[in-house]
């Protein structure tokens, strides 16, 4: 597996090894001696998620307040653009955001750590999405960055993505982080 450094610190994105052919294809998509080493997550895994959504559905920008999770992310039918922004004060990266797509073709995983906002679009008719946490969803210490807040100046490749009666009320960066 190949892995490659982002702009925002400890974000990861993960190319696996893939073995296929006219028969299909083989990828390991989690093996923890080799995450550990390689991604260095030196957390545990405890919940995983699976969504199903249709095109130009935007889900985020979400994180957990005093639960922060870190997600291991990837598709598994379909394509989306994956965003993460950094909203950790002490980071040097703090109010930096990056994206990459991640597809059924591509395979690739992003490694998103513990205290961040992520969030996906769906590029494709619909798309499939897959993610391991490191720790518990917790509905009391959930927070949402909106998804178009200009201070953060996310470049989605979609201008009006269908969004939940939640995340439409996402908050602004300086009105969540004070700055």
């Amino acid at each position: 597996m190949n892995v490659t450094n982002t702009e925002v610190i400890g974000v990861k994105l993960v190319e696996p090894k893939v073995f296929g052919d006219d028969r299909g294809f083989f990828l390991e998509t989690f093996q923890q001696n080799r995450y550990k080493e390689m991604l260095e997550i030196d957390l545990d895994f405890v919940q995983d998620n699976h969504s199903r959504s249709s095109k130009n559905v935007l889900r985020g920008l979400h994180f957990q307040t005093s639960k922060p999770q870190g997600k291991l992310v990837r598709v598994v039918r379909g394509e989306v653009f994956d965003v993460v922004v950094d909203i950790r004060p002490e980071s040097a990266t703090f109010g930096k955001w990056v994206g990459v797509y991640l597809s059924e073709d591509n395979k690739n995983q992003l490694w998103v750590p513990p205290g961040l906002a992520h969030g996906f679009v769906v590029i494709s008719d619909f798309a499939d999405f897959e993610y391991k946490c490191t720790d518990y969803y917790d509905p009391k210490n959930e927070g949402c960055l909106i998804w178009n807040d200009p201070e953060v100046g996310v470049k989605w490749p979609v201008s009006e993505p269908l969004l939940s009666a939640k995340d439409a009320l996402g908050q602004g960066f300086s009105e969540l982080f004070k700055i």
